[in-house]
């Protein structure tokens, strides 16, 4: 074996035992501090430049290149989903064992495990690369992208691309649709059950609001890579909550998952006119409210802000040099051709660097996408093994594109 197949070897051997590290940190949004520590500490023995946290405690740092190509980002995130029971899971989920072929526990998979690769690519590729290469991970991402929100917005980074790692079994992936939780609140009047003519029970409008809400689901578009847009009901919610008390007030929670053509204001609109179709006079002494949810957050590094839930999709059109160019450099673990070229089915940060910001994105790492957000979350080692000897390839690849193509 040649002394570079060596080092690469060695390198990815580094990359997932950092990755076995990451996920013994329990990292749930807004308490990613410890893992930002422990990366910061991990960039720095690298020898990453211009390492920095931001003010909302994005983690990043610049691989410095020869200058003849734009800086392309790599992109994960720092936090991961609540595991659960851990008696429901195989293996500990913050053991970061490796057993079986897999790297196994929460942020195995959805991100840690791919984090850690591009990380050490991004290092390996130091005099290599013809561009700078800028490593950014978010926090945030598993509630809204707020990271990645305030990373763009803050023009820290200005990158003429963005590879996000966020699982694609080896494939590129070009866009999702975006997600937004839509609260339909209705206020009547609370008494006590036993007298139920002096209230105005808002439960009562519940076949109305159901019948409204099959109206918008038959009125979804299609798009032929993304899918279609759906709505569906997720949670159902009275106050007060006493069981011998009327309440006064009623929410319905709709998941809405949109094309990126499709802004909030449109969506509140289409849930307005249509649950006022359907109660039509029953909705007397009633009071309706429709908007998009919102929660404080605030990050591990002291800031807060109010957000609402809406996150942003994106679509990159497939014959768009840019991807012809990621699928070929990749192609097909084991087989001839290009890679195949395909949306997520989740979504990602790519709608904030994309979607709202135009920077052209693509998703490339190992990992099935059936795993995210299970206590059978496994990252495959092979999988792991050829995507990382994959993405210099990638990376040179599109360089070399973006450089000829005079983009700067």
């Amino acid at each position: 074996m040649s002394d570079v197949k060596i080092s690469v070897e060695s390198n990815f051997e580094k990359a997932l035992s950092f990755a076995s590290d990451l996920i013994r940190i329990p990292s749930l949004s807004g308490r990613e501090g410890e893992v930002a520590k422990r990366l910061w500490d991990e960039m720095e023995t690298l020898g990453f430049e211009q390492l920095r946290v931001d003010e909302v405690g994005n983690v990043i740092g610049v691989i410095p290149g020869g200058g003849q190509a734009p800086p392309i980002m790599f992109n994960c995130h720092l936090d991961v989903v609540a595991e659960g029971d851990h008696s429901e899971w195989d293996y500990e989920p913050f053991s970061g064992l490796m057993s079986g072929g897999f790297l196994h526990g929460r942020g195995s998979m959805d991100i840690k495990g791919p984090l850690a690769l591009q990380t050490y690519v991004a290092a390996s590729m130091k005099g290599q690369s013809r561009g700078d290469l800028i490593v950014a991970h978010t926090v945030f991402e598993e509630c809204g992208g707020w990271g990645m929100e305030h990373l763009m917005e803050s023009k820290i980074v200005e990158p003429a691309l963005v590879i996000i790692g966020e699982a694609t079994d080896g494939d590129i992936c070009i866009g999702h649709r975006g997600r937004a939780e839509v609260e339909i609140t209705v206020t009547g009047l609370a008494g006590h059950a036993s007298v139920p003519e002096r209230a105005k029970n808002p439960i009562d409008l519940i076949p109305d609001i159901v019948a409204g809400i099959e109206e918008i689901k038959r009125d979804q578009k299609i798009d032929s890579i993304l899918g279609a847009s759906t709505v569906v009901a997720t949670s159902l919610e009275v106050l007060p909550e006493s069981r011998n008390v009327i309440p006064d007030r009623l929410t319905v929670v709709l998941d809405w998952r949109v094309l990126p053509e499709m802004n909030q204001g449109q969506m509140i609109e289409q849930v307005r006119d249509a649950i006022t179709r359907q109660t039509g006079s029953n909705l007397e002494g009633f009071e309706v409210k429709v908007a998009t949810a919102t929660e404080t957050q605030c990050s591990y590094s002291g800031l807060q802000r109010e957000r609402d839930s809406f996150t942003p999709g994106f679509l990159m059109d497939p014959n768009d040099p840019l991807v012809q160019v990621a699928a070929s450099a990749v192609g097909k673990q084991g087989k001839e051709g290009p890679a195949d070229v395909r949306p997520w089915a989740f979504a990602t940060d790519g709608g904030w660097t994309k979607g709202v910001f135009g920077i052209p994105t693509l998703g490339f790492a190992p990992g099935k996408e059936h795993f995210a957000h299970t206590n059978t979350e496994r990252l495959d080692i092979e999988d792991a093994r050829w995507s990382f000897h994959k993405y210099p390839d990638l990376v040179l690849a599109l360089q070399n594109h973006l450089s000829s193509s005079n983009i700067v």
